[in-house]
């Protein structure tokens, strides 16, 4: 029996660019895209040919695991060039690993499009869903058109609401770009800022694996702050800007009663029938709101009705109290706030008197009788 010979050392193996992309399922496109960004090395250059080699398959590979694990294409370049240069990648895998986590508890959901429609009205709006895609609101299955992922349901759900209470689908997605810009812009000013006083000394060379390590601890520790404080901002510029939008639109609404009210004289203050002094009459004029009366507090009265401010007709010599139920009085409260609820049911009143007196003069029920001559006076009317 003949010996065999034993087995030559394998050869390292050559690709062309076409096989390379068929063993790592890479397209050819995607390789040379690869090659211009510095994310693969360029390939042996053999007479008019290009040739790959096992290392550039196996760079591939590394790619699409990093890419599968969430890494975007930057961070795998600079975990590459750190690799390159023998740095250990476990404290840096983990840094990047927690710069491109997710920063929110909130877990993505999926919606069919039925019930996508019946939360918008229950009309389907081919545009619309086009917008909500492009915004990234909801993202399209493959091979599913009956349903979509929702990155954020949180973020879908206050669409849904605005939309239920009148606001157009349209002016929802606008007010989105528009609010994400704003964000944005924060969100790097945030980064900016912890870069500056936080992160810088890990940034100005490569970092080790224990500074790589503190540094995505300091993340972690971090990562909650930016919410928090857009969060405390909000809700305290909400309150101020809330109230001031209120007494605006209220000013606004009311230009008639105020009118009627500067018109009609100062509010009665104090005691019945007592007149405001003259100095507080004069500041009046230039007040969003009549100065108040007393109105008492429906929540304290101790029958079914509660005294509302007096009024006093003009030409009139005593005043009369009106009294009125305590559930009005109330609803006035919670529609301008105590401190002008008095002048609220004054003015109104005011108006509707105006009203009926000018409906009165010009249906005929009130005339005043001319002088049949200038010289003789005033005649009184007869009968």
């Amino acid at each position: 029996m003949t010996e065999q010979p034993p087995p030559a050392a394998p050869s390292p193996s050559e690709y062309r660019i076409e096989d390379l992309a068929h063993l790592s399922g890479a397209t050819v496109r995607t390789i040379r895209a690869y090659q211009d960004r510095g994310l693969l090395p360029r390939p042996e250059r053999r007479g008019r040919a290009n040739v790959y080699g096992d290392a550039h398959l196996a760079r591939l590979r590394q790619i699409a695991d990093l890419l599968d694990r969430g890494y975007t294409l930057a961070s795998i370049k600079e975990l590459l060039q750190a690799w390159d240069a023998g740095l250990d990648l476990g404290g840096v895998l983990g840094l990047v690993a927690e710069i491109d986590g997710p920063w929110t508890d909130e877990k993505a959901s999926r919606i069919s499009r039925a019930d996508l429609d019946a939360a918008f009205g229950g009309t389907s709006d081919e545009s619309a869903v086009a917008e909500a895609v492009e915004l990234g609101v909801l993202e399209r299955l493959p091979d599913r058109d009956d349903e979509f992922l929702v990155p954020s349901p949180q973020e879908l759900a206050v669409a849904a609401e605005l939309h239920s209470a009148g606001v157009p689908l349209l002016a929802i997605s606008g007010h989105l770009r528009e609010v994400r810009g704003q964000v944005e812009h924060i969100a790097a000013r945030f980064l900016d800022f912890t870069t500056e006083h936080v992160f810088q000394p890990f940034l100005d060379h490569p970092p080790t694996e224990a500074e790589a390590a503190e540094a995505a601890a300091l993340v972690r520790r971090l990562r909650p702050l930016a919410q928090q404080t857009i969060d405390a901002e909000l809700a305290r510029a909400m309150r101020t800007l809330a109230t001031r939008y209120l007494r605006r639109h209220l000013n606004e609404a009311l230009p008639e009663a105020r009118r009627t009210a500067t018109a009609m004289g100062p509010e009665p203050q104090g005691a019945v029938g007592a007149k405001a002094p003259k100095a507080e009459q004069a500041a009046g004029a230039h007040q969003p709101w009549p100065a108040p009366g007393p109105v008492a507090d429906p929540r304290t009265a101790t029958g079914p009705a509660t005294t509302a401010p007096e009024t006093t007709t003009p030409g009139a010599t005593a005043s009369e109290a009106v009294v009125l139920p305590a559930e009005t009085v109330e609803a006035v409260r919670a529609l301008v706030g105590a401190e002008h609820t008095a002048a609220f049911i004054t003015a109104a009143a005011r108006r509707e008197v105006q009203a009926r007196t000018l409906d009165a003069l010009a249906s005929g029920n009130l005339r005043r009788t001319p002088p049949s001559d200038p010289a003789e006076g005033p005649q009184r009317s007869q009968g």
